[in-house]
């Protein structure tokens, strides 16, 4: 009877505390959405146009066999005035699923980049020529929160 007992207040107990978790869960004004991956590049004076050729030609090659692959969700490439000589020009985001979408990611977006590009050489001296085109000044992961 007593060890009866004790395994009902145990039940109980992780019962109320999930309960009391679920709550606190459903007071947040917000749910988490998807993830983005922003990259914000400067490119070199009059160099943009041969930038946004080369994006084209490859980075969204690679991202839309990523989309068909079920990797990523979607892709966006914006324009944006620069506030400073400092500051960036465009932005390239990539939307996930989720955190977890990123587990494993870079091996198979190495896989898709091999199949649309070609070789690792033929990656590099492209990334090298890139190089001259444009700076990158960093990027963020950010998940979105959408408002009840």
């Amino acid at each position: 009877m007593k060890k009866l007992t004790t395994i009902l207040t145990i039940s109980l107990l992780v019962v109320l505390s999930l309960l009391v978790s679920a709550q606190a869960q459903s007071n947040k004004p917000y749910t988490e959405g998807t993830v983005w991956s922003v990259q914000y590049v400067q490119t070199k004076s009059g160099m943009g146009d041969t930038y946004l050729k080369d994006l084209s030609e490859n980075w969204v090659k690679v991202v839309k066999e990523a989309q068909k692959e079920g990797l990523i969700m979607s892709y966006k490439v914006l324009s944006a005035q620069p506030s400073a000589k400092t500051d960036c020009d465009l932005m390239l985001l990539i939307q996930f699923k989720n955190y977890a979408a990123l587990d494993g990611l870079s091996d198979k977006m190495d896989a898709i980049a091999k199949k649309v590009i070609g070789t690792e050489d033929k990656q590099h001296k492209d990334a090298i020529t890139r190089n001259d085109m444009r700076d990158l000044l960093g990027g963020k992961m950010a998940q979105e929160l959408i408002f009840k």
